[in-house]
């Protein structure tokens, strides 16, 4: 009981501090943080839980950190007295989470603090607990605050205490008393825990005549400042001390002291015990609401798209019924006339049929095989330079670094041009239909622009109409194709301008299909009127004595085919000098199995992430180059990484050591990726493999996941998407594993 007060007041001295501190104060956020810890300070922990939820959706709205984390930071603290670790611990690495995202190193240290308070009430965890303290203890070392190192060491002393390790709490509890002495703090609630867990160090080093003073000095200062726990507590440890000194008069009467402080204290707990009873409840009652809620909409979604799949076979049943009547009876009609010349013609179109698939699979192989070995070295590239830009002792050689990146990315961009190009031409482009986020999407997309945005100077900005559902149904990686070329071009004949990219709801229909309108607006250097029913010819550019201005002339030629893969077209506003806007509209259904996304990351498990136990990864890669960007981008997130250079080491490294997950390449000698995996799913399925290839996904896509791998990554890659896919896979296999 003493620990779980103790962390209620910590709780409630990070609440005093934020309102002391917090540079960001939002009138709105800021009432429902005070409800809520209005309700904690009441033990009214349904309803702290409730506002602590509804703080952090208008706080991600307003993209406030610090509001997010103290709702998190509550949440934490009401599901420990509610005896729901699972959800404190998830809830105070959230806290951690956008403690980091604020920048605050007192909210980080703050975070770290309650993480070691709820790992070392578990036998267990006692070690994670404490080295939680010590994160916390480094950085506040690190940034020179002194009063925050009380705490944690506090806390570590205290563990240490409990656990009986008397010898391992002496120097924390030293470290403590030195600080009080040096910061002159007037904590007086401190100073009455730091005599009280003295005295008990004492008492467990068996000096007990020196653990006596700093008993009497806690019970002093908790009584001049009405702590009533801190009193209760000193006074039952005094009157044991004295019971072991024979002096059994003055031990009654600190028992008795002890008692009169108890009684107040019981008051006061019976109070929290019967509003965690009545959460515990009131949180129960209301899943099995919502699960209820949950399983008669998916009963309901599921008739209606029975019905739905009926009427549309019925419908494509008819139409194809009549048409085949007219077909059949145009060919009975015209048989007699056709079938001479058919014979005269057969032999030939059959023989330039077969030239025309042989030219097709030849042209097709060439440009797979080009595009694997130019995407190799690139990666090598790509990734080096990435590397090398994070490293602060280059920093002079940061802009030469930033050039190389960008010409690396030029080139692949390029690549990927023409690769998009040729299957296109050769039909092998089909639309895929998978759940996306159309706003993480459209960051991205921006995100890759950066550098070329900062080099011309220009401002892009993003705008998303609030009606579109968040999770969408459709192929994200076309319309991420065409938003870029557009995105692209934009900022290539954009200076010192703005670009802007948005998504309005055009329509919605019966069906929960959202037509929604795509624009990109610039005020750059604009179209020519006689130039603009020609930009959407392969290779086709602008005419222009400005280098900076050059390209293939692939991007839009590609936009208008991807288009019509969607059923839709382009539309072009342009004036020379004024600036351009192109806008295009596309079909796509909502994703209703998919809630909002704070919602869905506050039910999902728990995830992997980089504070927790290090994965073991194993790299698969017969380039030296390759293991070593590999090994580094993994490293920096703290993975332990081990390298294989075909597929039979990986084999026997895989059955002689426990990995979290094996990045397997694809074209290898010796023995393949696809080979090596098939081998080990013989005696292991429980292991995450993900396929890191620089082969064009869709040739490979149906071979790769029938051999037992889990996902792909193609080379090169977006860092940060490379970091999700490899948490993901771990997560998901872990939870797979628990199940």
């Amino acid at each position: 009981m003493e620990k779980s007060y103790y962390r209620l007041l910590l709780f409630l001295v990070s609440i005093q501090a934020f309102a002391q501190q917090s540079p960001c104060r939002d009138s709105y956020l800021d009432s429902l943080y005070q409800l809520s810890v209005n309700y904690t300070y009441d033990y009214n922990y349904y309803d702290a839980i409730n506002k602590a939820r509804n703080l952090i959706e208008e706080a991600k709205l307003r993209d406030n950190n610090q509001y997010i984390f103290h709702a998190h930071n509550i949440l934490g603290s009401s599901y420990i007295d509610l005896k729901d670790t699972l959800r404190a611990k998830k809830n105070y690495n959230e806290a951690l989470y956008y403690a980091n995202e604020s920048r605050n190193d007192t909210l980080v240290l703050w975070a770290y603090n309650n993480l070691g308070n709820v790992y070392s009430q578990d036998k267990e965890t006692i070690q994670l607990g404490i080295d939680y303290y010590n994160q916390a203890i480094d950085l506040a070392v690190e940034v020179d605050i002194k009063r925050e190192i009380l705490y944690p060491t506090n806390n570590i002393a205290w563990t240490y205490i409990d656990s009986e390790k008397f010898d391992k709490a002496g120097p924390y509890l030293w470290k403590v008393w030195e600080i009080l002495k040096d910061t002159n703090e007037k904590d007086n609630n401190l100073l009455s825990v730091i005599n009280y867990l003295t005295g008990r160090y004492f008492v467990g080093k068996g000096e007990l005549k020196r653990a006596e003073p700093y008993f009497k000095d806690a019970i002093e200062v908790a009584e001049k400042d009405s702590y009533l726990l801190e009193a209760s507590l000193a006074y039952k440890e005094y009157a044991d001390l004295l019971f072991d000194l024979e002096r059994f008069e003055e031990a009654y009467l600190a028992l008795a002291k002890y008692q009169e402080y108890n009684s107040k204290i019981f008051e006061e707990e019976r109070l929290r015990q019967i509003n965690i009873a009545n959460a515990k409840f009131d949180n129960n009652e209301y899943q099995n609401n919502l699960d209820l809620a949950e399983k008669e909409q998916q009963f309901q979604a599921e008739i209606i798209e029975k019905s739905n799949e009926k009427i549309f076979i019925m419908v494509v049943s008819s139409i194809v019924l009549i048409i085949i009547l007219i077909v059949l009876n145009k060919i009975n009609r015209d048989r007699k006339k056709l079938i001479d010349e058919l014979k005269i013609k057969n032999s030939e179109l059959y023989e330039s049929k077969n030239q025309a698939e042989h030219l097709s699979r030849l042209k097709t192989k060439f440009f797979s095989t080009v595009s694997h070995e130019i995407r190799t070295p690139l990666y090598g590239v790509i990734g080096l330079t990435s590397l090398l830009l994070e490293d602060k002792t280059l920093k002079k050689h940061q802009s030469d670094l930033k050039s190389l990146k960008f010409s690396a990315d030029y080139l692949l961009a390029l690549i990927n041009d023409v690769l998009q190009m040729n299957k296109m031409e050769s039909n092998l482009v089909k639309l895929e239909k998978v759940s996306f986020h159309l706003k993480d999407l459209m960051s991205s997309i921006l995100n890759t622009f950066e550098f070329a945005r900062i080099q011309n100077d220009n401002h892009i900005h993003i705008h998303i109409d609030d009606d579109i559902p968040s999770y969408l149904m459709g192929d994200p990686v076309r319309l991420s194709q065409v938003l870029m070329n557009l995105v692209g071009n934009a900022v290539k004949f954009t200076e010192r301008g703005d670009i802007r990219l948005s998504a309005k709801l055009k329509m919605k229909n019966e069906d929960e299909m959202y037509f929604i309108s795509f624009e990109v607006k610039d005020n750059g250097i604009g179209i020519p009127e006689n130039k603009q029913n020609h930009i959407f010819e392969e290779f086709s550019q602008l005419n222009t004595s400005n280098y900076n201005y050059q390209g293939t002339g692939l991007g839009l030629p590609i936009v208008k085919k991807l288009l019509e893969l969607f059923d839709s077209e382009i539309f072009l506003e342009s004036e020379e000098g004024k600036g351009s806007k192109f806008n295009f509209t596309i079909g796509f259904q909502k994703d209703n199995s998919r809630k909002e996304k704070a919602t869905e990351k506050a039910q999902n498990e728990e995830s992997i992430n980089e504070n927790s136990i290090p994965q073991r990864v194993l790299i698969v890669d017969d380039n030296r180059i390759n293991q070593v960007v590999t090994s580094r981008i993994l490293e920096k997130k703290k993975f332990i990484c081990e390298v294989a250079g075909d597929g039979e080491e990986a084999i026997k490294k895989v059955k002689e050591n426990d990995f979290n997950l094996v990045l397997m390449d694809l074209n290898m000698p010796g023995m393949g990726g696809l080979e090596a995996t098939m081998n080990i799913r013989q005696f292991n399925s429980t292991v995450s493999i993900v396929a890191l290839t620089a082969v064009e996904v869709e040739e490979m896509r149906e071979k790769i996941f029938k051999a037992g791998m889990d996902d792909i990554i193609v080379k090169p890659y977006d860092v940060q998407q490379f970091y999700q896919i490899i948490y993901r896979n771990i997560s998901e296999r872990k939870i797979a594993t628990e199940v």
